[in-house]
């Protein structure tokens, strides 16, 4: 641990980081393609035709059947968001404490970025009214997903300094914006070239292999950091190669839960991050189902809002990151939260039909989007405690690249009540003021301080 107010310098090199970089751009297929895209539209249909609502119908207010409940056929997909999520609470802190306690990172990366990737690679085979397989291959991926970026994170402290860690997760994110813009683009062009006007199955089947097409991505580009990135096991890690890892990982995880009292001011952090990106990953998750089901858009004009999106975040992410370097992280993270709430107060009023105004919000989306994600994970890793890098951001990734709990939740519920999806999007205003209030409150400085970690020269 390094003593407050002491230089830290990593031993990586310019290849490593590139590879760290590197799986923002393959995972970013799936939630820029998948989750942001076409996921939502495609699972929605599939379940309004096992509702008994004919395919292309632009009024559905059927029901599906799950396991015996009883749910709109538009609120399937925000319920299996939120189930996906609520199972993450409690596998990714355990695989957090599993990669601490690991001698070999790079194996836990493979093996859930290869799990979701495959699980994505399978909705090949979810036609005509099997909405429920698509709500199990989701779970499977998203889950997967989320524990790979656990893994992932944890490498951010061993690979920048305090002073670096800004630039460093946002040049990732810019990347990985990058890489999912490229596909989507990718995946536009064969929307335009393939869809026929009127056959709705063909374009069903059109966004069903975007999907997989996602999958072979995430899977291709993970082998880079994989071959890259060095491994750099903790004191703990080293002590382990002796024991289990899984079954010390269980208990070392069940030590920090009931020492996470030390660090109050670490929780608080995360906490105001958990409320406030909930609300940010809601807006990703469900824009797609918004524009196509409340704003009568084309598949056409949501691929091409989201590229407006995808581009935009590339440079916001490094323009918000230089903005940080001048007037310190977490004011700009602050300032992200309020154009936050620009965009879904001009969201409820967006006129249906229309693509033009629906693209500009993307536009406004694109420039705030990156750079708050981006900073708040590199404010995240100066407030962990040294050699508990996974465990922390196992909680930390409960609500984090498309995976949000609440946010959905509210959303489909109020869409249950009101067939509502502009009450459901005005409903996320919530999110961002009490985490933006609560992010306001946290005395940072003090909280790296406490964390045993030395605060960089501006917050």
């Amino acid at each position: 641990m390094a003593a407050p107010g002491t230089a830290f310098t990593p031993a990586t090199g310019r290849r490593e980081r590139t590879g760290w970089y590197f799986y923002d751009w393959a995972n970013s297929a799936f939630s820029t393609t998948v989750l942001t895209v076409f996921l939502g539209p495609f699972l929605t249909t599939t379940a309004e035709i096992a509702a008994g609502c004919e395919l292309g119908a632009d009024d559905c207010t059927g029901r599906v059947r799950p396991f015996g409940l009883t749910i709109a056929a538009g609120s399937f997909y925000p319920y299996v968001v939120s189930l996906s999520v609520f199972l993450t609470v409690f596998v990714l802190p355990i695989m957090g404490a599993v990669a601490d306690r690991a001698p070999r990172k790079k194996p836990l990366l493979a093996g859930a970025a290869f799990l979701g990737a495959g699980a994505t690679i399978a909705m090949v085979f979810v036609t005509g009214d099997r909405y429920l397989l698509g709500g199990l291959l989701f779970l499977i991926a998203n889950i997967a997903f989320g524990a790979a970026i656990v893994v992932y994170n944890s490498f951010l402290p061993q690979l920048a300094g305090p002073d670096e860690r800004d630039k460093v997760s946002s040049r990732g994110w810019a990347l990985g914006y990058l890489g999912g813009g490229l596909l989507l683009a990718a995946n536009l062009v064969a929307v335009m070239i393939l869809s026929v006007d009127g056959d709705d199955q063909r374009t069903m089947d059109i966004a069903r292999f975007c999907i997989v097409s996602a999958g072979v991505w995430w899977a291709v580009f993970t082998l880079l950091p994989l071959r890259w990135l060095r491994e750099h096991p903790a004191a703990d890690a080293a002590a382990s190669a002796r024991g289990n890892v899984l079954t010390d990982g269980f208990k070392q995880l069940g030590h920090t839960l009931r020492n996470l009292k030390a660090y109050p001011l670490t929780l608080f952090f995360l906490l105001a991050y958990l409320i406030y990106n909930d609300g940010i990953q809601t807006v990703i998750a469900l824009a797609a189902q918004f524009g196509s089901e409340e704003l009568d858009l084309t598949q056409s004009t949501l691929i091409v809002t989201i590229l407006i999106v995808q581009f935009l975040a590339f440079g916001g992410a490094l323009m918000l990151g230089a903005v940080a370097t001048r007037i310190g992280a977490r004011k700009t993270v602050l300032l992200s939260l309020g154009l936050w709430l620009v965009v879904i107060a001009a969201a409820y009023w967006l006129p249906a039909g229309e693509p033009l105004p629906f693209m500009l919000l993307g536009a406004g989306i694109g420039v705030v989007l990156g750079g708050s994600q981006a900073l708040s994970r590199s404010l995240f890793s100066q407030l962990i405690p040294d050699g508990k890098e996974g465990e922390y951001y196992g909680f930390y990734e409960i609500s984090d690249k498309g995976t949000s709990w609440l946010g959905p939740l509210l959303f489909g519920v109020i869409f249950q009540l009101t067939d509502s999806y502009r009450l459901g999007i005005i409903s996320l205003v919530v999110f961002f003021v009490v985490g933006g209030v609560l992010l306001a409150l946290v005395p940072l400085r003090r909280a790296i301080t406490a964390a045993g970690n030395t605060p960089p020269r501006l917050i």
